[in-house]
C-alpha cells in the first residue's frame, strides 16, 4: 500500500509549470528590454554631456568700448559656427569691476588689464592687446613757458582721458618715477564718450590718454586739444625702463613717428614711454579642457573679427613661464605648449565609469534573474527527489504496468529540467547529475522488467492500475 500511494502521489502539474515558464521568460524579456534601455539612456547622457555646448560669462567694458565690440564679434563668431564654447559677454564699467566680478565668481572669463587688481583665483588665457600711456602738452599761447618734459608737469592741471582709477594711478607712476609729486598737480578725468566737444574748450597744461596705437579715441583727443598754428608736443618718457623693471604690470615701448597723424606727422619723432597689457583671464575653477578648447576656438577666429577690429590682430598667446607677472591658466598653457590631453586621457574615468556602472547592472540583473527563478529550481529538486524515489521503487516493482507509469512520469521530469536548464533556472552541474540519475533509473527498469519477464506466471504479482496523472 505504501508503494502504491508513493507511486501515485501528484508530483506534476505540467500546464502550470508551462504558464510559470511562460511568466518566467517574459519577466527575463522585460529585464532584457530594460537593461537594453538603460544602456541607450547612459550612453545617450554621456554623448549628450560630452558634446554639450558650453556658454561662458564673460566680464568687459566699459560700454561701447573696442574691447566690448571685440568681444561680441567673437561671441557671433562662436555661434555662427556652432562651436562647443559660446560666449555671453557681461558689460560692466571698465577692467576693475571686470577684475572684481571674476574674482567673485559673477562671470567665468573676463577682459582684465594688467594693473589692476588681478583676481587670485584666475589665470591669463590670451594677450589681447597693449595699451601705450601717451603724454601731450597742446600747442598754446607763447607767452606761456613750454612744457618739453614730464619733470615740468609739477604744479600743473593734467586731464586724463578715461574714468578709469587706473589711468590715475598709472599717471602717478610715472609722475613718481619722473620726480614729479603726485599731489603737486591737479587732475581732470574725461569721460571717452564725446571727447571731442568735452576737450574742445578745456584749458589745461597736459593731457594723458591711455590705449593702443590705433585707438580711435587717443587721436580724436590729441586732435580736439590742437590749437591752430601750433601742434601739441609728446612728452618722452625716459624712465621707461626704469618703470618696467620695478613693476611687473608695466612694460617699456615706443610710440613711433607719425602714429595719431601722418600730415604733419603726430608725434614728429620716436616718443619712449610705458605699456600696459589687457588679457583674457579665466577663473582656475574651469576645466583645463574647457580652457584649452576657448583658447583654440579663441586664435581660430581671430581672423573672423581682423578686418573689423584691426585690434583684435593683437591677440597672442599667453605667457606660460612659472615666474610670469601674470601666470597662465592651466588649460591654455597645455594648448599653446602642445600638452593637451587625448581622448582617452579626457575621457577614460567617465569610460572606466560606464563599464563599471554595466558591471553592476549586469550583476544586478543576474540576481534578479536568478531571485525570479528560484521556485524553479526549487520545483527541480524536487523533481530530481521524485526521479530519486522512483529509483529505489523501480528495483522492488512487481507490476510492469507501475514501470511503465514511473518511466513516463520520468520522461516528464526530463522534459521539465531541460526547459530549467534552458531558462537558466539550473547549471550544468546539477544536468549532469540529473542525467546520472535517470540513467540509473532507466537501467533499473530494464533489469526489473527483465526480471518480471523471466518468472514463473504464477510468481507474479497482481496486476495494479496505473498511478493517477494530474493534469
Amino acid at each position: 500500500m505504501a508503494k502504491d500511494n508513493l507511486l501515485a502521489r501528484p508530483t506534476l502539474q505540467p500546464q502550470g509549470a508551462s504558464s510559470s515558464r511562460s511568466r518566467r521568460r517574459m519577466h527575463g524579456a522585460l529585464m532584457a528590454v530594460a537593461a537594453v534601455l538603460a544602456f541607450f539612456a547612459l550612453a545617450g547622457g554621456i554623448t549628450y554631456y560630452v558634446l554639450r555646448p558650453i556658454t561662458l560669462r564673460i566680464a568687459v567694458g566699459p560700454p561701447s568700448s573696442d574691447d566690448v565690440k571685440v568681444v561680441q564679434a567673437l561671441s557671433q563668431a562662436f555661434a555662427r559656427d556652432h562651436a562647443h564654447i559660446r560666449l555671453r559677454p557681461v558689460i560692466t564699467e571698465g577692467a576693475a569691476q571686470s577684475a572684481a566680478d571674476l574674482a567673485q565668481g559673477k562671470t567665468d572669463l573676463a577682459i582684465v588689464r594688467a594693473d589692476v587688481d588681478l583676481p587670485k583665483n584666475a589665470g591669463a588665457v590670451a594677450f589681447l592687446r597693449k595699451n601705450f600711456a601717451v603724454i601731450w602738452v597742446p600747442g598754446g599761447s607763447s607767452k606761456k613757458p613750454k612744457i618739453t618734459s614730464i619733470k615740468q608737469l609739477a604744479g600743473k592741471k593734467i586731464g586724463v582721458i578715461g574714468r578709469t582709477k587706473a589711468n590715475i594711478n598709472l599717471l602717478n607712476v610715472i609722475l613718481d618715477q619722473s620726480g614729479v609729486s603726485p599731489d603737486s598737480v591737479t587732475l581732470t578725468q574725461f569721460s571717452t564718450v564725446g571727447i571731442s566737444e568735452a576737450l574742445r574748450n578745456s584749458k589745461l597744461d597736459a593731457y594723458m590718454a591711455v590705449g593702443p596705437l590705433n585707438s580711435r579715441i587717443t587721436a580724436e583727443a590729441i586732435a580736439a586739444t590742437s590749437r591752430a598754428g601750433a601742434e601739441p608736443r609728446f612728452l618722452s618718457l625716459e624712465t621707461a625702463d626704469a618703470i618696467a623693471q620695478k613693476f611687473a604690470a608695466y612694460d617699456s615701448g615706443e610710440i613711433p613717428a607719425g602714429t595719431f597723424n601722418a600730415a604733419p606727422p603726430r608725434p614728429d619723432d620716436t616718443v619712449s614711454t610705458i605699456t600696459v597689457g589687457h588679457h583674457f583671464m579665466a577663473r582656475r575653477s574651469l576645466s583645463d579642457t574647457t580652457i584649452a578648447t576657448f583658447a583654440r576656438q579663441l586664435f581660430g577666429s581671430r581672423q573672423a573679427v581682423i578686418n573689423e577690429f584691426p585690434q583684435s590682430a593683437k591677440i597672442e598667446t599667453p605667457d606660460t613661464d612659472k615666474d610670469a607677472a601674470i601666470p597662465a591658466h592651466p588649460g591654455a598653457a597645455a594648448f599653446v605648449d602642445g600638452e593637451e590631453k587625448s581622448f582617452l586621457d579626457k575621457y577614460s574615468d567617465y569610460m572606466w565609469g560606464g563599464i563599471m556602472l554595466l558591471s553592476v547592472m549586469g550583476s544586478v540583473i543576474a540576481w534578479f534573474g536568478g531571485y525570479l527563478r528560484k521556485d524553479e529550481r526549487v520545483a527541480n529538486s524536487g523533481l530530481r527527489e521524485r526521479l530519486l524515489e522512483m529509483l529505489t521503487a523501480a528495483r522492488t516493482c512487481e507490476s510492469m504496468e507501475e514501470l511503465d507509469a514511473m518511466q513516463a512520469e520520468a520522461d516528464t521530469i526530463m522534459r521539465e529540467t531541460l526547459h530549467c536548464f534552458e531558462d537558466g533556472a539550473i547549471e550544468e552541474g546539477s544536468l549532469t547529475a540529473f542525467s546520472i540519475a535517470l540513467e540509473q533509473f532507466h537501467n533499473a527498469v530494464a533489469d526489473r522488467k527483465m526480471f518480471l519477464i523471466n518468472l514463473p506466471e504464477k510468481a507474479r504479482g497482481p496486476r495494479s492500475a496505473p498511478p493517477i496523472q494530474v493534469a
